[in-house]
């Protein structure tokens, strides 16, 4: 039995002390990778967040066919692509009140504050920029396959593709 296996199991068996374990094997690993896919910090916070209680809460439904992580990604992709539909609705509500208004709604963000782009580096930035210009599709892929190391094989399990 594998580590995470023995976790699940423990988990699964009322101790909460082993997911807790999991999580710290993984929540770097995580909110790394969506930070690169999604481009913001504060979304890829959220979505680490949500994916892990997600997964807390569907733990029981984990079948083992692949590893906990491609798993718990694919929890993630998916709560990433429910809250770009709620930021595409809200962007058009954010529209529709600066039509009524005529103000410009201020962005009130720590990463859009001036100072946080000059504590990244021109390297950073790059690849930033490049990824963004990526659709979704082959920005994840990518980010998986270069920056994480993941298999081929792996990645089309995580992102159910053949």
């Amino acid at each position: 039995m594998t580590e995470d296996s023995q976790l699940i199991h423990d988990t699964l068996a009322g101790d909460t002390r082993a997911f807790d374990e999991l999580v710290r094997k993984y929540q770097d690993r995580l909110y790394n990778t969506l930070l690169r896919v999604l481009g913001s910090a504060d979304d890829a916070r959220d979505v680490s967040q949500d994916a892990f209680v997600h997964a807390f809460q569907k733990l029981s439904t984990f079948r083992g066919n692949s590893l906990f992580y491609s798993w718990l990604f694919r929890i993630a992709m998916n709560a990433a692509i429910s809250k770009k539909r709620k930021a595409r609705r809200m962007s058009a509500s954010i529209e529709t009140a600066r039509q009524r208004t005529g103000f410009e709604p201020a962005d009130q963000r720590p990463d859009s504050h001036p100072s946080h782009s000059l504590e990244l580096t021109e390297r950073q930035t790059l690849v930033r920029e490049a990824l963004a210009q990526l659709s979704e599709e082959y920005r994840t892929v990518l980010v998986l396959k270069e920056i994480e190391d993941l298999k081929y094989e792996e990645i089309a399990r995580m992102i159910d593709c053949p």
